[in-house]
């Protein structure tokens, strides 16, 4: 994933509390995921996403 879509997703996740994941973007959350920049709430029926302190560090930061 390029670093504009990266901080394009994590600027909408940080707008939001939880950010529902929409269809076809599960790839993208848990790349996100799994660079630290992310939590995905997976007990829900609708997975969510939350910004860790790393994602608002990466956003605002770089």
């Amino acid at each position: 994933m390029e670093r504009a879509e990266i901080k394009s997703l994590l600027e909408v996740i940080e707008q939001q509390i939880s950010s529902s994941i929409l269809g076809g973007m599960d790839e993208q959350y848990e790349e996100l995921e799994s660079l630290g920049f992310i939590t995905i709430n997976k007990q829900a029926v609708q997975w969510s996403a939350t910004i860790t302190p790393a994602g608002v560090d990466f956003l605002h930061n770089n």
